[in-house]
């Protein structure tokens, strides 16, 4: 499965792909990442990639031609999926993410900044919106990231153990490890008697309620 992440700042994606689970998935070769710098494709010789909204208003609008040529340019395959992050877009999920990593070859981020991009972007690329959350951020990169983590951790081989999903076990937000007794500033802080008596059922039971708390 491939990843395309379309944006202005490409460091930005770079840095988080070069480590932990996503690296490891593309040493596996189980994914793999394209990161692709708009301004290398703009025709203005300041590699300008914004203009003025029409209908007036603040702030400045993504121009089209720049992202169109940049997709243009992808080397796909034919199960492709086009997302446009955008804070008025379907809300992204976890079974979102699991659909997509069985259904989808590519996925294409378009990275949006400013006021957003030129909407013509959206309909000749046929791209569905996703937002992260109900909130706004200052561009598409980090909800870019934020999606294809989700994604590739549900690609199988990735994680190695697919028990490691944690939404395919019994999970409590409450975990603990060594020491069994964690004496700072004169308190000591013992883990739970249940989770070292080595009775499975109860570990299970134990971890279940805390999933409720």
């Amino acid at each position: 499965m491939k990843f395309h992440f379309l944006t202005i700042f490409p460091e930005m994606i770079n840095a988080y792909i070069g480590e932990a689970m996503l690296k490891r998935a593309k040493d596996k070769k189980l994914a793999d990442f394209s990161v692709i710098n708009i301004r290398d494709y703009s025709k203005d010789k300041w590699q300008k990639t914004d203009d003025r909204p029409y209908g007036g208003g603040p702030g400045m609008v993504m121009t089209p031609e720049p992202i169109l040529r940049a997709f243009s340019k992808l080397k796909t395959k034919q199960k492709v999926k086009v997302i446009q992050l955008s804070p008025s877009g379907k809300m992204f999920t976890n079974a979102i993410a699991k659909k997509m990593a069985k259904q989808y070859s590519d996925v294409v981020f378009i990275c949006g900044r400013y006021e957003g991009v030129d909407d013509r972007v959206r309909k000749i690329l046929k791209a569905d919106e996703y937002s992260i959350g109900d909130y706004v951020l200052t561009g598409g990169e980090l909800p870019a990231l934020v999606m294809s983590d989700a994604i590739v951790r549900q690609i199988k081989g990735v994680l190695g153990d697919q028990t490691s999903l944690e939404e395919a076990r019994v999970a409590s937000p409450r975990v603990y490890t060594r020491p069994e007794t964690l004496v700072w500033k004169g308190k000591n802080y013992k883990v739970p008697k249940v989770l070292k008596e080595g009775h499975h059922q109860k570990i299970e039971d134990w971890r279940a309620k805390q999933k409720l708390i």
